[in-house]
């Protein structure tokens, strides 16, 4: 057989995969410039050399294995060769020389498929390298948990890697002894030739052996992460008899490579492989056997019992890696009054409660700021900011460009003109107009404040909604705002993005992107740079692909005016032992980095927020100097970050389970909780996790918190209530309140019942529905205030045809008592009885007579009952003359009827005086 077609082939092959590959090199040669733009280079370059440097080893490996068993396997001349004669007009065709001549080029394949895959694994060598011990013992090897994070993945890798060849090549090297006639099968005998007898024999053997390895190294640790026992983690049977008969494999595994060994010097193989094979099969039926008996006859009749002692490290497991085994607990009494004084002495937490949904907020945002419609918001956060000289809560929303609508979308427009977003719109979480709009202390274009924030950086050339590259610093006049009929320009200032300074750089861009009028477009100069990879969570995952990251970034106006993203990261592992897993198997998580983008210039900045943890202590070793300690970020950034949702809601929801921490307890669930669901709006994520601004009880000043209560079990009644500190040195500490079990202490569910039955709300919402409007109701929020909880909601109403909620009324609950009136502050006055004045209740201090005003006003001042019933009769008379506008006349008669008997009972009361 002549080899030049064979060659050919090789050479064609060669150059497929040299065309294929110049994307991979195009994206390479982008992502190093990105990379650099961001000082970030050690991430690219320890990636690239590491996944470099074990592909290739492995592929080398490999390549060796394979090309050497397979020439080895097809030494020497055969005597009988396989021909295959296609036609009588072409050549015979020798197989077995065919085969020969395949070996190297699938050896090459093979191992670069090796390659690749092993490439994958960059990760888990860093880690071994340069792993950290956690300082704790798993209770049932008694290792480092350090372990199970970073070497046993490194082991379970290089042992598959080992089985995997062995397999591989005895499927390949066994057919062609039997094509070469080495291997002869004569009915149920087998004859072998006694070279090809030693190297099947020694593969076998090696397979036995890294078979009683992975036995060894990877089956036995992973006992600790079963899930067959009553809870998750090594449980009784398994290591009183899973863990003996794998130490059995083991033996019968080594045994096997020895038989295996010696059938092949007395030229028996067959024979003793299939005694080994069929030892083996016998230990793995025992191994399926005697753990189900145990489980069923000794473990079943008395779990507890037996499975008491690893309940307990799971409990404790499970506790230490979600990081609820340092909870605070603070007992309530369960019996607080609430009176006004209480609400005069919280009046920062009154003042904060957050009256305004977030989607509801959005919407309204959406119709009052978008101004123009390519641009969008695309989520409302809630953040704190000392405004005037207090603390208030605000909820803020970016105004992003929305490319996608642009009236003309073509490639000036798209990526040369429209190239960024414009500011924000910040709003206080309670203030209304009185037309029901909120109130806007950010607002407009360019951004306009009415409270102590300036935006001196609005542009967002880096946003949530920012999902293309754009060209900078072009030809083309930059858009920055509308102004009237006109258009504002700017030029780019920022150290953000690439230049394109010269012709290869504008080749390779417009390769990468796809796009030919990069390379051709004359408005491309050599002081334009591109922006590209500007989605702010895709922008992080590729800087530090080896993080997780939060749903949920949210952006920070700086003292100096500049629009910041900050954004939580987590470590995570599966390996925790016993601890329970969730979502994707994850058993450890920790909030361990804090990062910020600039919106400006798309600078990314990592602080380590959890510096104890042994994973990103890992990852500082792998990636020096790439994190800053998180005193650095400043105390203008540090005094807005948050508690990240995603952590505190895993936290609450395990915490409804492990709060119970011995065995006799937690094994039957006798005080399982649950987070309160809500019965309408299934599609509602965790309607009672609030952020809010709050005067803790105990403590002496409001702070922003998160918070979420609990119920027990299949109840309605709260059990507890669990919040999350967010400012300063309190930040991360987790505090439960509880309740005693023999409280009776209304829960959400049963204050919405309450709502939904009390006949002044049924009737204005009935009211609002005949005219045609559609009434919202916005979240029930549960308010604490000292020990006691105040319920809140607000209800909204959208004209029929229209777009823009209005909140309309503000319900307040409390134990049996439910109001509605017009604001916050007038609800709260007729639940306690007395007079709050102020729009955003700023003293919460009832007015006292002075001299001159009229005796009326004295004596409501000083008479609770006489303030509280002329309340009432303005709200009455209020409700007629809106039935009277809608044409109700039956209400109308109504409502006038109950304001001629507050009148008789106020003359009453005036005579009695």
């Amino acid at each position: 057989m002549k080899r030049g077609p064979f060659v050919l082939a090789v050479v064609v092959v060669f150059v497929i995969v040299g065309v294929m590959s110049v994307p991979a090199a195009v994206r390479l040669a982008a992502d190093w410039y990105w990379f650099s733009s961001l000082g970030y280079q050690s991430v690219f370059l320890t990636t690239l050399w590491t996944k470099v440097l074990l592909g290739v080893g492995a592929a080398l490996f490999a390549f060796a294995f394979f090309y050497v068993n397979l020439r080895f396997a097809q030494r020497g001349v055969v005597p009988d060769p396989v021909v295959v004669n296609i036609n009588a007009k072409t050549p015979k065709v020798d197989i077995t020389r065919l085969l020969r001549l395949l070996a190297l080029p699938v050896s090459a394949f093979l191992a670069l498929l090796v390659g690749v895959s092993a490439s994958s694994a960059w990760l888990v060598l860093q880690q071994f390298l340069k792993r950290t011990p956690f300082g704790e013992i798993d209770p049932a090897f008694g290792r480092d948990i350090g372990y199970y994070f970073f070497e046993l993945p490194a082991y379970t890798v290089a042992i598959a890697l080992i089985l995997s060849l062995t397999v591989l090549t005895l499927f390949m090297v066994a057919p062609l002894y039997l094509v070469r006639g080495d291997v002869v099968l004569r009915g149920r005998s087998m004859t072998i030739e006694p070279s090809a007898e030693r190297h099947i024999g020694v593969l076998v053997a090696v397979l036995f052996l890294a078979t009683a390895l992975n036995l060894v190294m990877v089956r036995m640790p992973s006992l600790l992460f079963s899930s067959a026992g009553a809870v998750h983690g090594a449980s009784y049977t398994d290591l009183t008899a899973r863990l003996p008969v794998l130490w059995a494999s083991v033996v019968v595994a080594v045994v096997g490579a020895v038989l295996v060994l010696w059938g092949m010097r007395a030229h028996r193989l067959p024979r003793f492989l299939m005694i080994a094979v069929a030892l083996y099969l016998v230990v793995g039926v025992i191994g399926g056997v005697y753990p189900a008996a145990i489980q069923k006859f000794v473990v079943g009749p008395n779990e507890l019992a037996r499975e008491s002692k690893f309940i307990q490290r799971h409990i404790d497991a499970t506790r230490a890696a979600w990081g609820i085994d340092d909870v605070e607990i603070r007992v309530l009494t369960g019996e607080a009054e609430l009176t006004l004084d209480d609400i005069r002495a919280n009046s920062g937490t009154v003042r904060n409660i957050r009256l305004w949904d977030r989607a509801l907020l959005l919407q309204t945002f959406g119709q009052l700021q978008e101004i123009r419609t390519y641009y969008d918001f695309v989520s409302v956060d809630d953040d704190r900011y000392i405004i005037n000289g207090e603390l208030r809560q605000v909820l803020l929303s970016p105004r992003e460009l929305n490319s996608a609508a642009l009236p003309t979308r073509n490639f000036i427009n798209e990526y040369l003109t429209y190239t960024h977003g414009m500011g924000l719109t910040m709003s206080p979480v309670n203030q209304v107009t009185p037309e029901g709009l909120p109130v806007l202390f950010i607002q407009d274009l360019p951004p306009v404040s009415s409270a102590s924030i300036a935006v001196t950086r609005p542009e967002i050339y880096y946003g949530e909604l920012s999902n293309s590259y754009v060209f900078v610093n072009t030809e083309q006049a930059e858009f920055d705002y509308p102004l009237g009929d006109s258009i504002a320009t700017t030029v780019y200032d920022g150290t953000g993005g690439v230049y394109v300074n010269s012709f290869l750089r504008k080749v390779l861009f417009s390769v990468r992107f796809g796009q030919s009028k990069i390379f051709l477009s004359q408005d491309i100069n050599n002081d334009s740079r591109v922006l590209y990879h500007r989605n702010i969570r895709e922008r992080a995952s590729k800087a530090l692909p080896f993080l997780m990251w939060d749903d949920d970034p949210y952006m920070v106006v700086t003292k100096d005016g500049r629009l910041k993203w900050i954004l939580d990261a987590y470590t995570r592992g599966t390996k925790y032992p016993y601890s329970q897993p969730r979502s994707g198997g994850i058993n450890y998580f920790r909030n361990s980095i804090k990062a910020v983008i600039d919106a400006y210039d798309g600078s990314i900045e990592a602080y380590i927020a959890d510096p104890d943890d042994p994973v990103i202590q890992t990852y500082a070793k792998i990636f020096p100097d790439l994190f800053h300690p998180l005193d650095e970020m400043g105390d203008d950034l540090l005094a807005h970050i948050r508690y990240p949702d995603d952590l505190f809601r895993a936290q609450t929801e395990l915490y409804a389970t492990y709060h119970m921490k011995e065995p006799a307890t937690f094994y039957p669930r006798e005080d399982q909780w649950q987070i309160p669901v809500v019965a309408r709006g299934e599609g509602i994520r965790d309607p009672y996790l609030r952020h809010m601004v709050m005067k803790l009880p105990g403590e002496l000043q409001e702070e922003f918190i998160i918070m979420t209560p609990f119920t027990p079990q299949g109840k309605d009644n709260l059990a507890a209530w669990m919040v999350v500190r967010n400012d300063g040195e309190h930040y991360g500490q987790l505090i439960v309140y509880r309740f005693p079990r023999q409280s009776l202490v209304f829960g959400p569910t049963q204050i919405v019942n309450r709502i939904n039955q009390d006949t002044e709300v049924s009737r204005q919402i009935t009211l609002w529905d005949q005219a045609g409007s559609e009434v919202i109701r916005g979240n029930l929020l549960v308010i604490p205030i000292e020990e006691a909880l105040l319920f809140v909601q607000a209800l909204y109403l959208r004209a029929e045809g229209g777009r823009i909620p209005e909140l309309k009324r503000v319900i307040v609950a409390f134990e049996n008592q439910v109001v509605m009136e017009e604001t916050l502050e007038r609800s709260l006055s007729r639940l306690f009885g007395g007079t709050i004045e102020g729009g955003t209740l700023p003293a919460l201090a009832i007015e006292s007579p002075v001299a001159g005003e009229a005796p009326a006003a004295g004596v409501a001042a000083t008479n609770p009952a006489i303030a509280g019933l002329i309340r009432q009769a303005q709200d009455h008379y209020q409700r007629a003359l809106d039935a009277q506008r809608i044409g109700d006349w039956a209400t109308y008669g109504d409502e006038i009827e109950q304001v001629g008997a507050l009148l008789r009972r106020l003359r009453e009361l005036a005579g009695r005086r």
